[in-house]
This record gives structure tokens, C-alpha cells and sequence, in this order.
């Protein structure tokens, strides 16, 4: 039963960090299931830890990294990740709860979907403000900082799940701030 829940949490954790940057979670879960007994991938997402796999999860994550510091290409970015993004969080969210929880994979899919998909969402609409009001100066900082949060969110997930529900918390909060700071801008 705990286990079933941490699980559910690493999923969920897993899955939001994926609406910022659809490879971090992806490839921290496929090297920790690869190099360590954190997370166990069953079939077939055991696929995940595949030498090919990794090396293409790391090829992607490094133009996701190039193309999401460039003002204008970044925003074109967005749009090609509004599908990527909210796959890579149903994937995850399946993979996570398949052994533990035995949660059905449309459900899995379609909780995975939504969390990713919203927080992307969140993302994607708020880098064309944030282009706007520094003349795109402040996107490599954001866009680093949304890989920071991803990143620490996907090891939080996996290593210290019961600390994902703190986390949502936070991340809620954050996405709350950023979308009253968007309107108070856009009404000026």
C-alpha cells in the first residue's frame, strides 16, 4: 500500500517536471532504473534504459537545451513540445505506477497527459510575456531555471517521493503567482 503511494507521488513529480522539459525526468529515471535499484521498470518500459534510448534522450535533451535559451526560438520550441511534452509526462506516470499499483494504462496515460499538459501550458504562455518585457534578455534564465526545477523535481520524485506532495504544493503556488503576474501585465 505505501509503496503504491510513493510510487503514485514519483509519478506525479515525474510527470510535471515533464511539462517543463519533456527529457530530464525521462533520462534521470532511465540511468537511475539502469544504475541503481531506485525505480524498477517493468516491461515494457524497461525499454527506457536501453543504451539507444539514453544516448537519444541525452542527443534531445541537448537541442531542447539550445533551442529553450534562444528568444523567438524557444517559443517555436513550445510548439513543437506541446506533443512531446505531455507524451514524455504519460509515459513516465505509466511507467512509475505499472508494477506497484497495477493502474490501468489509459488511466496512467491520461493522468500523465494532464499533469504535463498543464504545466506546459503554464510555460508556454508565460515565455511570450517574459520575451516581451526584457526584449528577450531573461529567457536563458528562465529556461535555466525551469530545467533546475525540472531536474530537482525528477530526483525528488524518485529518491524522496513522500517530499513530491510538498513540492506540487509549491509548484501549484508558483504556477498561481506567475499566471496573476501575467494578467496584472497584460491589463496594463
Amino acid at each position: 500500500m505505501i509503496e503504491g503511494l510513493l510510487d503514485l507521488a514519483s509519478a506525479f513529480g515525474l510527470s510535471t517536471s515533464s511539462g517543463l522539459n519533456a527529457y530530464i525526468p525521462m533520462l534521470i529515471m532511465a540511468l537511475l532504473a539502469k544504475f541503481t535499484g531506485l525505480i524498477e521498470l517493468g516491461e515494457p518500459w524497461n525499454a527506457l534504459t536501453s543504451w539507444w534510448i539514453i544516448g537519444l534522450l541525452a542527443v534531445l535533451l541537448v537541442v531542447e537545451e539550445i533551442a529553450d535559451k534562444i528568444p523567438a526560438v524557444d517559443s517555436i520550441n513550445d510548439v513543437v513540445q506541446t506533443l512531446v511534452r505531455p507524451t514524455a509526462g504519460a509515459i513516465v506516470f505509466a511507467a512509475t505506477t505499472q508494477s506497484s499499483i497495477s493502474l490501468h494504462p489509459v488511466l496512467a496515460f491520461g493522468c500523465g497527459i494532464i499533469l504535463a499538459g498543464t504545466v506546459h501550458v503554464v510555460k508556454a504562455g508565460s515565455r511570450p510575456a517574459v520575451t516581451a518585457l526584457s526584449a528577450g534578455v531573461a529567457n536563458p534564465v528562465v529556461s535555466t531555471l525551469e530545467d533546475i526545477v525540472a531536474t530537482v523535481t525528477s530526483f525528488v520524485a524518485i529518491i524522496f517521493p513522500y517530499l513530491i506532495v510538498i513540492w506540487l504544493i509549491l509548484l501549484i503556488a508558483a504556477i498561481f503567482l506567475v499566471l496573476r503576474w501575467r494578467r496584472q501585465h497584460i491589463r496594463r
